[in-house]
């Protein structure tokens, strides 16, 4: 999960560093409170399930005095989390009668999954898995780099693995060094193989999860093709790493990223690299659960009843949970607590991992909020219909194909802005969606391209720390990087056109 938050220089040399996500919201907060002032409002009449009727915007005078602009400025991040929706004017507010709109569901789910994530590593199970699956490869260099890639971008569909690949950079550089290949391939195994993960996010929450909750579509929805997708960009990184892997250990000068002094002599002694520890019982109960509980979160969300019968509006079956966030959030928070149970955490040990869990979780939540916030301006001051009528005109009448591709681009430049997936989705999905409906493509298509758009950004972009700590831990140049990942981007942007056009074609 990308917060997008780049490394201070080890030197401390002064140096432009991008801003934060959170800096960069509360910029465009300003910024959107002022554009708003210039914006004409207006609205869409919406039809029974509050989607705008495309060709029904209307120009309306504005509702907000300045003191109430000023009002609801100071309110962003308040109406961010727990705002209120009058059913009448649809106006937000933290004391209006109405439905919740701001992100308190989507907030506590992101604290609870932080929380047990950080109970799961404080085991030491998932870092000895880890270790023990290279070590027992560690001859077969081929298979080790799709194993260890195949993980890591399970991890990141699943649940946004991505700032805690950090930790395995001592393990795999040494290891690739020994195998006879160069520090780039150590790169490439960590970076693009969690990257192209979260790139084709199946139910990761923090992208696929709050994107469908902004779309106000099922996080089941589309999950097919995210499926398809993952199976098949996946296959593709891990042969394009292989393929560089196998050219600099036959051919060294090669290299993208040259060798340091020592990285050759190490090939010469990975005979007598010490074996990690066993998996103990309690570690192979830690693994197993984290599996079970993220295989229960995928039926718990998934609408059976559309998925096998292919009617979206069919009645769902009586074994169907069709949970929310409100009960992942649950969930998640009970599957820590089973696996402190299970490895006698302590009660100290324990609420002290799981409050550190939530601690470094807390940003990314609050970068959701902060973009909600944003969200409720634009609605306050009825400018998110005019926006979308803006945009209209462009969608009506353009091929499906060609409205699916079109989300991929537009939001590229967003995603570099934003590097955080979960403060992109929740800004821009609002407005995104509804443009799903006029172009007559389901919203989950939207999600899926939106997705991949981010994803894509995240491989490379020096925004996030995901990056630039990677290539700063492997001792890898940025500009040596982006020579050795361009070409892959090329042909990913290739295939995620193709498959949302699929997916728009078979809408």
């Amino acid at each position: 999960m990308s917060t997008g938050t780049a490394p201070q220089p080890a030197d401390g040399a002064r140096r432009f560093t991008f801003p934060s996500a959170l800096t960069v919201l509360a910029v465009v907060t300003l910024l959107v409170w002022v554009i708003a002032f210039f914006v004409p409002s207006g609205s869409y009449e919406r039809d029974a399930e509050g989607a705008p009727k495309q060709g029904t915007y209307r120009p309306e005078p504005s509702p907000l005095s300045f003191t109430g602009r000023l009002n609801d400025l100071f309110l962003a991040p308040v109406n961010g989390l727990y705002g209120i929706q009058d059913g009448r004017t649809g106006q937000v507010g933290p004391d209006r009668t109405g439905e919740l709109y701001g992100a308190a569901g989507v907030f506590l789910f992101v604290l609870a999954i932080g929380a047990f994530i950080t109970v799961v590593f404080a085991t030491g199970a998932m870092d000895r898995g880890i270790g023990r699956l290279a070590h027992r490869l560690r001859d077969r260099g081929t298979l080790l780099i799709a194993g260890v890639m195949l993980v890591f971008s399970l991890l990141g569909t699943v649940e946004g693995f991505a700032e805690e690949t950090l930790g395995f950079y001592g393990l795999i550089v040494p290891l690739m060094l020994a195998l006879g290949y160069d520090r780039m391939v150590a790169t490439g195994v960590i970076l693009l193989g969690a990257g192209v993960g979260v790139l084709c996010s199946t139910v990761n929450p923090f992208a696929t999860g709050v994107a469908s909750s902004a779309a106000e579509i099922s996080l089941g929805d589309g999950i097919a093709l995210r499926a398809l997708m993952w199976l098949v960009l996946t296959a593709v990184t891990v042969a394009y790493v292989i393929r560089y892997a196998r050219r600099v250990r036959d051919r060294p000068e090669r290299s993208l990223s040259g060798f340091l002094p020592g990285d050759r002599d190490r090939a010469e002694a990975r005979s007598d690299s010490e074996e990690p520890p066993p998996l103990t019982g309690l570690h192979k109960l830690v693994l197993v659960t984290v599996v079970l509980v993220f295989a229960f979160m995928i039926f718990s969300v998934i609408p059976w009843a559309g998925a096998l019968s292919g009617d979206a509006d069919a009645a769902p079956y009586g074994w169907e949970l069709g949970w929310s966030f409100p009960q992942l959030a649950a969930l998640f928070v009970c599957a820590a607590i089973l696996v402190g149970l299970l490895t006698r955490m302590g009660e100290q040990r324990f609420t002290s991992t799981f409050v550190q869990g939530v601690g470094d979780f807390v940003s990314p939540a609050l970068v959701i909020v902060l973009a909600r916030g944003v969200t409720t301006l634009m609605n306050n001051a009825k400018i998110t219909d005019t926006v979308l009528h803006s945009i209209e005109g462009a969608v009506t009448g353009a091929p499906s194909v060609l409205f699916s591709i079109m989300i991929f681009v537009v939001n590229l430049p967003l995603a570099f802005l934003i590097p955080s997936t979960s403060g992109h989705a929740t800004l821009a999905m609002p407005i995104l969606a509804p443009l799903a409906d006029f172009a007559g493509v389901p919203r989950a298509l939207v999600v899926t391209a939106w997705q991949a758009a981010s994803g894509w950004m995240n491989l490379w972009v020096p925004t996030t720390a995901v990056i630039m700590g990677g290539i700063s831990l492997a001792k890898v140049g940025y500009d040596r990087y982006l020579r050795f990942v361009l070409p892959l981007l090329g042909i990913l942007a290739l295939l995620i056109a193709g498959f949302v056009a699929l997916g728009a074609a078979m809408s």
